[in-house]
């Protein structure tokens, strides 16, 4: 059985498209075991690519970006989509069916300072009409480092990617008042990267295989089947909030059926970074995404 090796470099709910290729048996199927890591925090799976301890990894077009903005050459290929919409969701200490995304002018707000978070949070304020300066924006580290401050008090608000919102809400700390891929609208946001030569193998076209398996059981399974699949991956969140988060994610339709990265997708990601200034020119499709292998 031949194996390959998948880095994420966030892990959550959010990518159960490239999680449950694992959970859902589709690479063993596919005749194909694994291993799988997660990156240290503030590193990006890229590297894993680049020094060979992947082979397919969890990855964003941005990160071809920040290589291309560098006068570089990016070493591998956005190939496939893995969610076609933001994933964060916002956090209040109250319940707020009401809310807008003026409350949150003077408020203090943890937000996710990682790059590519960031600059969606401020087009996410941009698209709600409010003005980001007037928002008392606080750092307070990676994402457990947050999630640690605001259940210790810290904020009135907080960004993150599910499923921490929704245990945040089960244990009692927090109400999840909106998501911010509705505001966004489709993008590219996060997709599955690899060295152009991989893609030429069997190995990467039995993973095709299977990854275009998962993007239909991911549309056609209940959310509690998912989440009891992945479970064992998630000691820390609760089944039912598992559950939860999953088919919200679901009913927000970040995960097509497809699994190729569009051009809509693609031209929507340049006119988020370029609004945040993060972009020399407005780069080619195929200066940093590939078409999936043909199986």
């Amino acid at each position: 059985m031949s194996k390959i090796n998948i880095e994420f470099t966030l892990f959550s709910a959010f990518y159960s498209p490239l999680i449950s290729t694992m959970t859902g048996g589709f690479l063993k199927e596919e005749g194909l075991d694994f291993e799988y890591t997660v990156s240290a925090p503030g590193v990006t799976a890229i590297t894993a690519l680049d020094n060979g301890t992947a082979d397919v990894v969890q990855s964003t077009l941005s990160q071809g970006f920040n290589t291309l903005n560098k006068g570089g050459v990016p070493a591998c290929v956005h190939f496939a989509q893995i969610n076609e919409m933001d994933g964060f969701f916002l956090t209040g200490r109250d319940a707020d069916p009401a809310f807008s995304w003026d409350k949150l002018e003077g408020a203090e707000v943890l937000v996710h300072h990682g790059g590519q978070p960031m600059t969606m949070f401020k087009y996410a304020c941009y698209k709600g009409g409010v003005d980001i300066n007037k928002i008392k924006i606080i750092d307070a580290g990676n994402g457990s480092e947050m999630d640690k401050a605001y259940r210790a008090g810290t904020g009135q608000y907080i960004h993150q990617q599910g499923p921490a919102p929704q245990q945040l809400e089960a244990d009692g700390v927090g109400h999840v008042v909106t998501a911010l891929g509705p505001t966004i609208g489709p993008c590219g946001f996060s997709s599955l990267a690899a060295k152009p030569e991989w893609l030429k193998t069997d190995e990467a076209k039995a993973f095709t295989r299977a990854y275009i398996k998962t993007r239909n059981y991911m549309n056609d399974t209940p959310a509690a089947e998912i989440a009891r699949a992945e479970k064992p991956l998630f000691p820390n969140i609760d089944e039912a909030v598992l559950a939860d988060c999953i088919g919200t994610y679901q009913k927000m339709g970040v995960w097509t059926r497809h699994i190729d990265i569009t051009d809509a997708g693609y031209e929507a990601m340049l006119d988020i970074f370029e609004y945040d200034g993060m972009l020399k020119t407005r780069y080619a499709y195929d200066q940093v995404c590939a078409k999936p292998p043909i199986v």
